[in-house]
């Protein structure tokens, strides 16, 4: 009788071996949970790449303010604005040939690159084998977060920011429109349209194939003809790392301005102000931003 006893009750020791006994995960469980955190994943990525974008597009917007502020110092002490490039004559191609100095060489002491501007040979020509070297050097502040081109070892240092040289498409000439240009030396008091309805420096799509930001060319020029056009009007394409074809070697054309922000670009304008701008944007009143002094009546900006 106590045997049967003791059978009908177990022990204390196979309760307690009972009661460690943990119920596993089934199959279709697993799946439910990892069908939840791919809709979750699903649902935050857009959110912290937008995020990261906005991060991105502010930063860039602080390079500009940098860009800003330099030039405004450089017309502080020369009394003058920069000239967009320097070489004895025009128009300017787009080619490893003349003297070609930047726009962005000549601000270099007011971005706390003094050292390096005093390295550069200016009389010698952006292209000079003594200023290979320093050519090569990429200046941070001049590369917007959100561009895809850094350049590798023996490639030039590149520029994601150009100035406005005219307000359509146009050779780089010492005739055009904007503020700077071949040997330009506007002062404030002659952009007649106001300095605030004025583009001083706006963003480019920039390649690593590109002349650089030493090269007064269309690496670091830009009209106001278009922003995120290619030159024949199409829409460019905007997956990472790639870029319309390589313009022929000589080539006058210039373009537009444009970014790899979506739906437009960052421009720097004449009173130190940053705006977005966008790719939209009526073309007659982006015209009128990239002339100083066309004395028409500004429409739809403010």
């Amino acid at each position: 009788m106590k045997s049967l006893a003791h059978s009908l009750h177990p022990s204390s020791a196979t309760v307690r071996g009972r009661s460690r006994t943990t119920r596993a995960f089934t199959l279709v469980e697993l799946l439910v949970v990892i069908a939840i955190i791919g809709v979750m994943v699903g649902l935050l990525l857009p959110a912290v790449q937008a995020a990261r974008e906005a991060a991105r597009r502010m930063s860039c917007s602080n390079n500009l303010v940098q860009l800003n502020l330099a030039t405004h110092n450089f017309e502080f002490s020369f009394e003058r604005l920069p000239s967009g490039v320097l070489n004895p004559d025009g128009p300017i191609r787009y080619e490893e040939v003349g003297q070609h100095i930047s726009w962005l060489v000549q601000i270099l002491p007011y971005t706390e690159q003094q050292a390096l501007y005093s390295a550069i040979d200016i009389e010698a020509g952006a292209y000079a084998e003594v200023n290979v070297d320093y050519r090569q050097t990429q200046v941070y502040p001049f590369i917007c977060p959100s561009s895809f081109i850094w350049p590798r070892d023996g490639e030039f240092g590149q520029s994601s920011y150009a100035g406005c040289h005219h307000d359509s498409e146009a050779p780089i000439d010492a005739d055009n429109s904007g503020l700077l240009f071949l040997n330009s030396r506007v002062r404030f008091s002659e952009i007649y349209d106001g300095s605030s309805n004025t583009i001083l420096i706006g963003e480019l799509r920039a390649r690593s194939i590109d002349l650089g930001w030493m090269s007064g060319t269309r690496a670091t020029l830009r009209n106001a003809s278009s922003i995120n056009r290619e030159l024949d009007g199409s829409q460019p394409n905007m997956r990472r790392g790639q870029h319309p074809p390589e313009l022929e070697p000589g080539s006058l054309q210039v373009g537009g301005f444009g970014s790899e922000h979506p739906g437009g670009a960052n421009f720097g304008l004449g009173d130190g102000s940053v705006r977005f701008l966008s790719e939209s944007i009526d073309p007659d009143l982006l015209r009128q931003l990239g002339d100083r002094a066309d004395g028409e009546v500004m429409r739809g900006l403010h």
